[in-house]
């Protein structure tokens, strides 16, 4: 395995050009969504210029767009191990499983358990909340190990004890990093009867996705975090998505994803969306676009593993930045190159602006992960500081962000 060239990574980038603080911008706000390539860009413009239209027309202009949504549906499919009438678009991650929730709780009784879990994002939280409300069903949370901010799976099994019908749970915190043991919790909620719909939007720009491996019934994902634009995704067993019943409007398709999608897609999106899952592939070798996404990621990984290392060690140098999650070095499987901090006596929003003054971007607050920040008892106190790397940052950007740590905290 070859290690990517980051040089010749950025130059793909047109935003990483961007001069701020009197230097060239560090974007380091990678889990709240990462930047596009030039690919992306021009496959976005390029279906515009040639001419915009819907579906279901008998003339060229629509069956390209017909063939646009085919090509993302077949892209997604690659990037996720699944089929393509697997794979459904929506605004975003959210709209989607709103919509997945709405559709399960027309089977749900009073006395059904929906089970949930502290580590996730609001957005595979309070939709799920919501819909049990409706039905008269049981909330039931999964805590979190404070000291590591990993899932408690004793706590799980407990949660999953009673009538579960739904386990939902993420792939990767998008606030402190953590990966969890997503075989093994899909499992536990199958054997306990319960479907698991898994959040893996943050586990997508840095850990390569099979779903069936990971057995999961449903999973979701946002382009935005893989170098996409803003369309969310979402996989579902070829089952469950014919047999439930969708919140559509009375002429749209009544089988296959189609059912899903309510309203016209933004085919300017999917065409960007396919050219953002080609680029992944460039950055590996192989025969197919799958076993190229394979070898991507793993070089993604060794170099985000690297760039891990490097800022655990720095920051174990700095006083008064605390760290939350999962801290050793030796852990990062565990773990993905997002981290959450805290410097002691500064206010997460002051740190943020005294980084972005010198041109390097993070991110402050809870960013939704509000469940996470109640439990580490961070959110009355403005959250944490996010610092994410994805592959196209570099080791001078860990230590510039770390320099610019021990200052403040200084």
């Amino acid at each position: 395995m070859h290690a990517i060239d980051t040089d010749a990574i950025r130059a793909r980038f047109p935003a990483l050009s961007r001069v701020a603080g009197g230097r060239r911008a560090a974007y380091l706000d990678g889990p709240g969504g990462t930047q596009v390539p030039i690919d992306v860009i021009a496959a976005m413009t390029g279906y515009l210029e040639r001419g915009n239209s819907n579906l279901g027309g008998a003339f060229d202009a629509s069956r390209e767009a017909e063939a646009v949504e085919a090509a993302a549906r077949s892209a997604v499919g690659d990037l996720i191990g699944a089929r393509p009438d697997e794979v459904v678009f929506g605004q975003n991650m959210t709209s989607l499983t709103f919509s997945v929730s709405r559709a399960l709780a027309r089977e749900w009784s009073p006395g059904d358990d929906i089970v949930v879990t502290t580590l996730d994002h609001d957005a595979n939280v309070t939709p799920w909340r919501l819909a049990a409300e409706d039905r008269g069903a049981s909330v039931r949370v999964v805590d979190v190990h404070p000291a590591d901010a990993t899932l408690d799976l004793n706590s799980l099994a407990q949660a999953l004890s009673g009538r579960p019908r739904v386990l939902a749970v993420t792939a990767a915190s998008n606030a402190v990093g953590t990966v969890t043991p997503i075989e093994t919790i899909v499992q536990m909620a199958h054997d306990a009867g319960a479907l698991a719909y898994v959040d893996a939007v943050h586990y997508s720009a840095h850990r390569l996705t099979d779903v069936a491996a990971l057995g999961a019934d449903f999973l979701a994902a946002s382009a935005y975090k893989f170098f996409g634009p803003h369309t969310g995704v979402l996989f579902g067993k070829a089952e469950h998505l014919e047999r439930l019943e969708a919140y559509k409007v009375a002429p749209a398709p009544s089988d296959g994803p189609g059912k899903w999608e309510t309203g016209t897609q933004a085919f300017e999106s999917l065409a960007g969306v396919s050219a953002a899952v080609e680029y992944l592939a460039s950055l590996g070798a192989g025969e197919g676009r799958r076993p190229r996404l394979v070898d991507a990621f793993a070089r993604i990984r060794a170099h985000e593993d690297a760039m891990s290392t490097r800022f655990l060690r720095g920051l174990d140098d700095i006083p008064g930045v605390a760290c939350f999650g999962i801290t050793d070095s030796s852990r990062l499987a565990d773990r993905v190159s997002t981290f959450a901090v805290a410097v002691e006596g500064v206010h997460p929003r002051e740190v943020a602006g005294r980084m972005a003054e010198s041109g390097v971007f993070v991110w402050d607050g809870h960013y939704y992960a509000v469940g996470v920040m109640e439990r580490l008892g961070r959110l009355s106190e403005g959250g944490l500081v996010r610092i994410g790397f994805v592959h196209y940052n570099t080791t001078d950007e860990v230590d510039l962000a770390l320099g610019l740590l021990d200052r403040i905290a200084g």
